[in-house]
């Protein structure tokens, strides 16, 4: 039977003939299970970092080291998924996930974990993640039928955005309940660390789950994977399109000064304010991540809701939401209770859901059809790439500033990016306009 058919595929009802999909029901559960283990190496990671040494700058090398793998073999393994299938690409990145992350939990519960461990997983984790990315994106189209892609990108798009909610909030009960490391670092050592290794190993137990569910997708293989095709001149050309293209140069650029200057600190600094300002420790970074997973879902929603709801351009509207978001964060860190954070986070999360999906949509319609994978991906080159900086940046800084005024000085460096983007840039002219009325290239 061909997997992308399904005994309701032409009903009039589309959500029921999506559940009807034998194959749609095993992403959506492997997926979901994944998704929501991921969340919980997200907190127990940092939170590692910080008991074992304290450091803010070890931090956020630490994610760097993440992050650096991921975005330099990005572009590689999306020609190796298409050479060899996301499905097989996928299943063997989840098996791998699945033993490196067992293998931290095992160390954290051995008591046996040192810092260059760490390092060394971090870096094996990041790059099996840049091979998963490309291949969890490119498999729907080979596992439903074309007129369900929609539907179930909807629903796995939400889904993901529930974990982001719900997720951390387990993980960090879990931390704070069965032991995060409180006892005093000394020479790398964690004492009373069961909660890091129970979460560790929730994630691992995911991923091999996930794998056994995905084992059930039966997928075909599309014609054209272009496995002799060079995959960097492809590349090239899409990034000499993007570059020739002003609006679209100009606003990857804006993101990208928005990305090191406030993802920084967002990363690193923000686990360090929940462990020196805040009471509850994990527990309270939880309710912080959660509580802008909260905000990202309802932005998010509202995007959906209204549209068409702009002030005069969607150049204009990002910016005056930027503006927006710089003024909230700049108290971010005077805070000096959980409630006073996620009262703050929550808006930023909203405001960053909502122009995720504007210019997400605006690009869909921007990018010619053929080109749109490539431009997408490099789109998402540009955050991976500058993450590992910005966290080691933000990490730099923090050994001479303190939380607030890392918190303090990102958000005035937004407001300068806003005042930048507004006088220096084509951003405020940028409009809703389809592909077919506004050109994919224009002059410099």
């Amino acid at each position: 039977m061909n997997p992308q058919t399904d005994p309701l595929a032409g009903h009039s009802d589309p959500k029921r003939a999506l559940f009807a999909n034998r194959n749609f029901r095993w992403l959506l559960g492997g997926g979901a299970l994944s998704m929501l283990g991921d969340q919980f190496t997200q907190i127990a990671l940092p939170w590692l970092v910080l008991k074992m040494t304290g450091d803010p700058l070890v931090l956020g090398t630490v994610l760097a080291v993440v992050s650096l793998p991921r975005a330099i073999f990005i572009l590689i393994g999306g020609a190796l998924v298409d050479r060899y299938s996301p499905h097989r690409v996928l299943l063997l990145t989840k098996y791998l996930n699945a033993a490196l992350i067992g293998l931290l939990a095992a160390l954290v519960w051995s008591g046996t974990i040192q810092l260059w461990m760490v390092y060394g997983l971090a870096l094996a984790i990041g790059l099996v993640t840049a091979f998963s990315f490309p291949a969890g994106s490119s498999i729907l189209p080979q596992a439903l039928p074309p007129q369900s892609l929609q539907a179930a990108n909807g629903f796995l798009m939400g889904l993901r955005q529930l974990t982001v909610l719900i997720g951390p909030l387990l993980a960090g009960l879990l931390i704070a309940t069965f032991g995060d490391a409180a006892a005093p670092h000394a020479a790398g050592k964690i004492e009373n660390a069961a909660g890091l290794g129970m979460a560790f190993a929730f994630d691992a137990l995911t991923f091999a789950i996930s794998a056994w569910t995905l084992q059930q997708v039966q997928t075909i293989v599309l014609a054209g994977n272009g496995g002799a095709r060079s995959v960097l001149h492809a590349v090239g050309e899409a990034m000499g399109a993007m570059w020739r293209d002003v609006e679209l140069r100009a606003l990857c650029l804006y993101f990208a000064a928005i990305a090191f200057f406030v993802g920084g600190p967002l990363q690193v600094a923000l686990p360090v304010l929940a462990n020196t300002q805040l009471q509850g420790g994990a527990a309270a970074l939880g309710f912080l991540l959660a509580g802008h997973g909260i905000g990202s879902l309802l932005g998010m929603v509202l995007a959906g809701a209204l549209p068409k709801w702009r002030l005069k351009t969607l150049g204009l509207t990002v910016l005056a939401i930027d503006a927006t978001a710089a003024l909230t964060f700049l108290p971010f860190g005077h805070i000096t209770a959980t409630w006073q954070g996620v009262a703050l986070l929550a808006p930023l999360g909203a405001l960053a859901g909502y122009v995720q999906v504007a210019v997400f949509t605006w690009m869909q319609r921007r990018v010619p059809p053929a080109m749109l994978g490539r431009a997408m991906s490099v789109f998402m080159f540009i955050f991976m790439g500058l993450s590992p900086l910005a966290a080691a940046a933000a990490g730099a800084a923090l050994r001479v500033l303190n939380p607030a005024a890392l918190f303090t000085a990102s958000g005035l460096s937004l407001l300068m990016i806003v005042l930048l983007g507004v006088s220096l840039t084509p951003i405020r002219r940028i409009t809703d306009q389809p592909a077919d009325q506004a050109p994919a290239t224009q002059p410099a």
